[in-house]
């Protein structure tokens, strides 16, 4: 080996278990760092202890024997803290979840709507997460029979014969402008592609309006991988990156369709006009296509929300690997817990945690009437029994214990912060003491790329929940639905869906014992486990969450 040109000291370095540097806070770290220097006495008493102890280190096995034993020591005191499956970071506290304390301001008094969550740390000091016995045998974890379906998208002959014509014209260019958050996104996305396909024209890669709530200024490419959408879709529609010199000119045509528009609808509003101008620019997508399209175009919406929107490498993988830490001491539940306060004010509905939030809800609510997309003609109480509330922590608790859920299931908790803090999850956390989120879950400075991108961290829970062995939502909503037809386009994976309507009597019938509860709750929901349910059965329904009959088939059935 060559020998260096200068005479530069040579550096000696120790390696370090890395998990010995993950105990160590970054805080720690930062002290050790930033440590002013020590004061000439504290020097001095280093300087005299160096000095007398400098014969050790001319006793070579005295010194080999003494590095051995701090060594030992050090290690033997780092293998007794590893009882914890996951660092015990509450998700409220965490450097990555919002703030953990919102202050609602009245001239009367003054609330404050969240608390830190109960940490683990906190619950074994009260003896709530000594659970025993084996999870993996819980017949809570048994997936449903999903009658041999597999995916199967073979498109029609007129399709692929149309194709060649799309794929070769260049003179239009589809735009579109996506908003909302990431499931709303995805939808939009999905439909543009097929609008796109319907006027025979390219997609130029979507637009994502920046949320007004969030901020998140994300683009495509940060959130899904472009090369891949593109690659997949390579065969049906031509995508691309921008818009050609020839068209940079040109002056859109726009639109925004009403709701549910049929393909000759499209055809007959924009196609005369966009065949003539060459670049047409379509926003609020939301919903605006309907539901009930040609079997080739279903097909086509299947394929672009289940196979070409893949999330980015870094979004993907970190999701892995957060999975893969869930995952890791045996199977696991996905919750999508929707109980933030804008939750509770649009659905016209009270969490029930105190008289204060309550009415700092309702008076919320009166000032942005508009803000109430529920019935407005219906009380609280009537919206609630008809099952157009969120579920509460206390009703999650209760149907899933019911339903067999062990003491010492893992949860992975995705959603926002929810109205009420510590207070809101407490009873979730006292009967689930293994309770998580991403940023428990996450190491340092693994998230920290994503910080104020909502959508990103909306991606890395959907990731997590759809790799979950277990998905449960506590009201509807596009990330539900979304997980609901990738669980069950690959394979259908277990997925309870809350019967409100039927079940919320019987949680308020004080005269039922816990076996006889548990019995009615089983025998109501025995259907709503996630099992092959066709999209046909009901006018109306999204094949992207029911897939079948035209996106899957098994041996009874036909493509």
């Amino acid at each position: 080996m060559a020998k260096s040109k200068n005479n530069a000291k040579k550096l000696s370095y120790i390696s370090v278990p890395s998990q010995i540097i993950n105990s160590i806070s970054s805080s720690s770290l930062q002290s050790l760092l930033d440590s002013p220097k020590k004061s000439s006495r504290n020097t001095n008493r280093f300087f005299i202890f160096f000095t007398n102890s400098s014969s050790i280190f001319r006793r070579p096995r005295l010194l080999f024997f003494t590095l051995f034993l701090f060594a030992f020591i050090g290690m033997l005191k780092f293998g007794l803290t590893l009882h914890t499956p996951f660092l015990p970071l509450p998700c409220a506290t965490t450097p990555h979840s919002k703030s953990n304390l919102v202050r609602e301001n009245n001239k009367k008094n003054e609330i404050f709507l969240a608390q830190p969550l109960v940490s683990h740390v906190e619950l074994r000091a009260q003896g709530l997460d000594q659970v025993e016995g084996d999870v993996e045998k819980s017949e809570f974890w048994k997936q449903p029979d999903g009658l041999g379906y597999k995916p199967c998208l073979s498109f029609s002959r007129d399709y692929s014969r149309a194709s060649e014509g799309v794929l070769r014209d260049r003179r239009k260019y589809l735009m579109v402008v996506v908003s909302g958050g990431l499931n709303q996104q995805r939808n939009q996305i999905v439909d543009a592609v097929v609008i796109a396909r319907i006027l025979g024209a390219a997609l130029v890669v979507p637009i994502l309006q920046v949320n007004v709530i969030w901020g998140d200024e994300s683009e495509f490419g940060d959130i899904f991988d472009l090369e891949h959408f593109k690659r997949v879709l390579a065969g049906d529609v031509r995508v691309v990156s921008a818009l050609p010199s020839t068209h940079l000119m040109t002056k859109p045509v726009e639109g925004s369709p009403p709701l549910h528009v049929t393909p000759s609808w499209i055809r007959s509003r924009y196609l005369r006009r966009f065949n003539r101008e060459g670049v047409l620019l379509l926003r609020s997508l939301d919903s605006r296509l309907s539901k009930d399209l040609p079997s080739d175009l279903q097909k086509l919406r299947c394929k672009v929300a289940f196979n070409a929107l893949r999330f980015a490498q870094p979004v993907q993988e970190l999701g892995d690997k957060i999975a893969e830490r869930m995952k890791s001491k045996g199977p696991y539940l996905a919750l999508h817990l929707r109980m933030e306060k804008d939750v509770w004010v649009r659905t016209g509905c009270l969490p029930g945690l105190s008289p204060e939030i309550d009415e700092m809800v309702n008076n919320e609510r009166i000032e942005r009437p508009e803000l109430l997309t529920a019935r407005s003609n219906m009380t609280y109480h009537e919206r609630k029994m008809v099952g157009l509330c969120p579920l509460n922590a206390v009703e999650v608790t209760r149907l899933l214990k019911a339903l067999g859920a062990p003491k010492n299931a893992r949860i992975y908790w995705a959603g926002g912060q929810p109205l009420g803090g510590k207070e809101a999850l407490l009873p979730l956390i006292q009967e689930f003491p293994h309770f998580y989120c991403k940023e428990d879950l996450a190491l340092p400075g693994e998230l920290q790329p994503f910080a104020n991108k909502a959508s990103i961290m909306a991606a890395i829970d959907y990731i997590v929940s759809e790799k979950s062995d277990v998905f449960m939502p506590s009201h509807g909503g596009n990330m539900g639905h979304a997980i609901q037809g990738h669980r069950a386009y690959a394979g259908h994976k277990k997925y309870i869906t809350p019967n409100k309507r039927h079940m919320l009597p019987y949680f308020h019938n004080s005269s039922l014992s816990e076996e006889e509860f548990n019995r009615i709750i089983k025998e109501l929901h025995q259907d709503s486990l996630g099992q092959p349910e066709l999209r046909t059965t009901k006018a109306g329904r999204d094949v992207t969450k029911y897939p079948i009959p035209e996106c899957m088939c098994n041996n009874d059935s036909h493509a």
